[in-house]
């Protein structure tokens, strides 16, 4: 994915909930596309993008946690 610690968290945020959606409808068409493979294989490609669809919650999660941090911590001007 390369070094993403230097962009917005307002993007990675962005960026994590296009995977998330992009997995998410996806999922009809894994199903058709794994359907010639082994049982085997369907349930491993299926176990892939279930794994994959839970980090990138998980990571989402995380930024927003950091964001909601980095809001609070944000020195503000005094009046």
């Amino acid at each position: 994915m390369g070094d993403t610690t230097m962009l917005p968290i307002e993007l990675r945020i962005d960026r994590a909930q296009r995977l998330l959606r992009m997995i998410e409808q996806d999922e009809p068409l894994l199903a058709a596309r794994v359907a010639p493979l082994s049982v085997e294989r369907q349930q491993s490609a299926k176990s892939y993008a279930q794994e994959l669809a839970m980090l990138t919650r998980a990571e989402i999660n995380r930024l927003l946690e950091e964001k909601s941090f980095a809001e609070v911590a944000e020195p503000h001007a005094a009046d």
